[in-house]
């Protein structure tokens, strides 16, 4: 494996760490739901896609191919994350979850 390819890989994984890492701290850091539902939904879906797509490129360049598995993934990761988060904000407003008192604009309000 060439130099080029092993830094391209160690890249990856560790950018990947560093956004599971930023989001892992927002969701315990974060004040109220719907700020803690960005840590989990953006950074850490980054962070996840960086990893595999890492994999990706490790296990290709070995000769073993870049497997269906990774791509399905990678895939409904990208697809899901956003997803699941609309529904978590949406039944979160209808329940009545409160926010910051800092949080400006209501859309939910209107």
């Amino acid at each position: 494996m060439s130099l080029i390819a092993e830094t391209i890989i160690s890249a990856m994984l560790l950018l990947g760490g560093a956004f599971t890492l930023v989001g892992a701290i927002g969701l315990a850091r974060l004040p109220d739901f719907f700020t803690r539902l960005h840590g989990p939904t953006k950074a850490t879906t980054l962070g996840a896609g960086a990893i595999v797509i890492g994999s990706m490129i490790f296990f290709s360049i070995s000769g073993k191919g870049v497997e269906v598995s990774e791509i399905l993934i990678t895939v409904f990761l990208f697809m899901t994350a956003p997803v699941s988060a609309n529904i978590l904000a949406k039944a979160a407003m209808h329940i009545g979850v409160r926010t910051m008192e800092e949080t400006k604009g209501k859309p939910w309000d209107q």
